[in-house]
């Protein structure tokens, strides 16, 4: 073993993969700040009671969710240059397709969330002279976020893993510069050392969750 067991190696392993983990860190945030408040606008558009709204959306949800995100990368990067004139650096290309992916899963639990709110509450509201927006953010909202809580999660901890995949894109992320450390020492070791970075990662989002979760328990089911 070449760093397991020498910390001053392990440590400079660590700090020659620095630019990496940054990397992973910015496609993992950029993606959370733009795919959850589209996929709550993406949400409302597929409850609209207007075909003409609804179905194009449905059409996106089904194109997203039913195709590789490999695949999407490929697509953002190569088809918008050659179809639109528009050049994207592969971080951008890398965070939009990710931010787009992301938000039609995001979308489809944010829609189960507002729907199995009862329609009473909705009534209630009106009653006591809610206006529509104020019935949502107010009563509505916390609801939904203490029931999507477990699913979100889900899906940011699947993002925390699907982040490797902006290497085939070429993005110096985490996993590519353990890849080329690898074959530079010819050891298997910086995978490893890249794995526990995804576990630690996860660990971090679990216990955030956790205490997202404890701070909405007073909306009862």
């Amino acid at each position: 073993m070449k760093y397991f067991n020498n910390p001053e190696a392990f440590i400079r392993l660590v700090l020659s993969m620095q630019d990496g983990m940054t990397a992973t860190l910015t496609i993992f945030a950029l993606t959370l700040v733009f795919s959850i408040p589209l996929g709550m606008v993406i949400a409302l558009l597929r409850m609209s009671k207007h075909r003409v709204v609804s179905a194009p959306i449905s059409l996106y949800i089904l194109v997203m969710r039913g195709t590789p995100l490999m695949l999407q990368l490929f697509a953002v990067y190569f088809a918008i240059p050659m179809f639109f004139g528009v050049n994207l650096d592969r971080m951008t290309a890398t965070i939009l397709a990710f931010s787009l992916n992301y938000a039609a899963y995001f979308a489809e639990i944010f829609r189960g969330g507002i729907m199995s709110i009862p329609v009473g509450q909705y009534e209630a509201s009106s009653v006591l002279g809610f206006t529509p927006v104020q019935t949502f953010f107010h009563i509505v909202l916390p609801q939904v976020v203490k029931r999507v809580l477990l699913p979100v999660s889900n899906e940011v901890i699947t993002l925390v893993k699907d982040t490797s995949l902006a290497n085939i894109i070429a993005v110096s992320e985490l996993f590519r510069a353990a890849k080329n450390e690898a074959s530079r020492v010819a050891s298997v070791e910086p995978l490893f050392v890249a794995g526990l970075f995804y576990l630690l990662m996860n660990g971090a989002v679990t216990l955030f969750f956790s205490w997202l979760n404890n701070r909405f328990a007073y909306y009862k089911d």
